[in-house]
């Protein structure tokens, strides 16, 4: 008969997962035996926990199926934590396995206790802790169906001699996740929503990541409506592209018409987006439409709140629009939008291929005009969300993921690998602040040992230009955000792995494209000026006053990268009368 650790990897492995992320150690001892006795599943050995629970949570995100990883006991699992909030948040099916201290010392104070059924309750859907074999088929049949049903993270907790157990009871048979059929309002929802869009004359749409897989009934939907269409961070990799609506970004990220077009417009629809800046939207005239119910209305109040998948409640309601001719709002939206980007397209284009430090916006222009069609980009938070925001391009088959509702640092390189180990064979780029390469930095180790292909484009400008932005607008003057200078390229060859570190602009191309040609993993460090920074579409007065007290710093207000082009052809695109 099976142990307990045996029964977990191989049910494990026939519902389809691969690998599990994690570092090996007392408690977690018998699972990670077990993995290597397992054919088709293997251990990945990450440097750190946190790294982990990023790397599943990346490998979830590409390719909508479970992934595991795992921690030993006490500060083992407890290292899971910060990446097991972001998959969570970013619903990713994650599942952790969190080793316990021995079952029959579980609350007497023993060394290394915590009591991880409580401690992931906040960042996971389903926490509970396995105390006997019988209960482990059950369970973790429950703990995976609900990490993909419901988006985001399950834990289990079993304690070390627990795993060491015999299986007392046959594994449940494999795990069906099958799709789930699109939600679809009920027809008076569709009619009320009908309604009020026909009584609204100037409509603006708001898309975010709920727009996945729905990009042609919103750009109908925009059509019918004679309606600009903003998105969100989240919602730029599925809907910018092939978007003659288009009317840019808006939050602290933010670019062109988009916020101006939402508190213009008589009526706001917003389509898969739990938009967390409540400040930039109008707070009334709103329509929100989301598959997750608890979203409808908690950033504004609404409307109508329409329970339902975007793309099938588009396709439900389009019918029963009437017909539109009037472009006016949409057109003068589009025009404004490409004047704003007009505006301030010489910020990063203005003999900037000639000056160093080298210029961040240029740099990021260059590796989205050099990376795949189809590459996969991880992103830093903090400035490095700021040049993926506005310079990479999406076209429907790229990816971009980051922390972009936990806001964690450190999460581009352990994304990267979950992203790279997933997908063999796809280009992996992590574009990574100096910041956030150098917290888990140990993990070039883990790019190294298993030769992941991924290549590290590190922004090195010695400081943390995010925060330092916040002291800015705050009127304060930057305290604790820079450092000495640090040699990326020296580190990541002492980790064998090639590296090239760039000063000066015009050489950064060739340096990206001899590195995506090496086989295996890459860094890229670039130096480049920590005075770069961004600011949003929209400040407050006293934000203003902030920056004039903060002087002497060159802040950019924009950035667009193709996007102008992407303007410039919607403006041709404006029936002439």
């Amino acid at each position: 008969m099976a142990t307990v650790a045996e029964q977990l990897v191989r049910t494990l492995r026939e519902a389809g997962v691969e690998r599990i992320y994690g570092v090996v150690g007392d408690s977690l001892n018998p699972i990670v035996d077990a993995i290597r006795r397992t054919e088709g599943i293997e251990w990945v050995h990450v440097r750190h926990e946190e790294t982990a629970a990023f790397a599943a949570a990346a490998e979830a995100q590409v390719t909508g199926k479970l992934a595991v990883c795992a921690g030993s006991c006490g500060p083992g699992n407890l290292h899971l934590i910060n990446g097991l909030f972001d998959a969570h948040r970013s619903a990713a099916p994650v599942l952790a396995i969190a080793s316990h201290i021995p079952s029959e010392q579980i609350g007497t104070g023993f060394f290394q206790e915590t009591h991880p059924d409580r401690l992931f309750t906040e960042c996971s859907h389903f926490s509970e802790l396995v105390s006997n074999p019988a209960q482990l088929p059950r369970l973790l049949h429950i703990a995976m169906q609900t990490a993909v049903a419901k988006g985001g993270v399950s834990v289990l907790t079993i304690p070390g001699d627990v795993s060491d157990l015999e299986a007392t009871r046959p594994s449940y048979s494999p795990v069906s996740f099958a799709t789930q059929n699109p939600v679809v309002p009920p027809q008076e929802t569709i009619e009320e929503l009908a309604r009020l869009l026909n009584s609204s004359e100037k409509v603006m749409l708001f898309a975010g990541a709920g727009c996945r897989g729905a990009h042609d009934e919103v750009m109908r939907l925009a059509e019918a409506l004679k309606a600009p269409v903003g998105h969100s961070l989240g919602g730029k990799e599925w809907i910018q592209y092939d978007n003659p609506y288009d009317v840019g970004m808006s939050g602290l990220l933010g670019y062109g018409a988009c916020y101006d077009a939402m508190h213009e417009a008589d009526r706001v629809v917003l389509l898969g987006t739990d938009f967390p800046y409540d400040a930039f939207l109008p707070q009334r005239r709103t329509v929100q439409i989301d598959i997750e119910p608890v979203h409808l209305g908690r950033r504004t109040p609404l409307d109508l709140a329409v329970h339902g998948d975007v793309g099938a409640t588009i396709r439900a309601v389009l019918p029963l629009l009437r017909n539109r001719t009037d472009r006016s709002f949409l057109d003068g939206q589009l025009r404004d939008h490409a004047k704003l980007l007009e505006r301030v397209v010489d910020a990063y284009t203005r003999k900037v291929s000639d000056r160093a430090p080298i210029h961040p916006e240029y740099a990021a222009d260059v590796l989205d005009d050099v990376a795949a069609d189809d590459a996969v980009f991880t992103v830093d938070t903090g400035m490095g969300n700021v040049w993926a925001a506005r310079y990479l391009t999406p076209n429907g088959k790229r990816r971009v993921l980051g922390s972009f509702r936990h806001g964690s640092m450190a999460n581009a390189l352990p994304h990267a690998i979950g992203a790279a180990l997933a997908e063999p064979g796809r280009q992996v780029v992590s574009i990574s602040g100096d910041g956030g390469l150098a917290m888990l930095m140990g993990d070039l180790l883990t790019l190294s040992a298993y030769d992941v292909p991924v290549k590290v484009v590190v922004f090195n400008n010695a400081t943390l230009g995010m925060v330092k932005l916040e002291m800015l607008v705050d009127g304060l003057p930057d305290f604790g955000t820079d450092h000495p200078q640090v040699d990326f390229r020296a580190i990541a060859a002492a980790c064998g792995i090639p590296a090239v570190r760039v000063e000066k602009p015009h050489e950064i191309r060739d340096a990206l494209a001899n590195a995506f040609a090496t086989p295996g993993p890459a860094l890229v460090e670039l130096i480049t000026d920590p005075n770069a920074l961004s600011i949003p579409p929209k400040i407050t007065a006293a934000q203003v006053r902030g920056f004039a007290l903060a002087a002497g710093r060159t802040v950019l207000d924009g950035g667009v990268g193709k996007m102008l082009d992407l303007a410039r052809s919607n403006l041709r695109n404006i029936p002439r009368p």
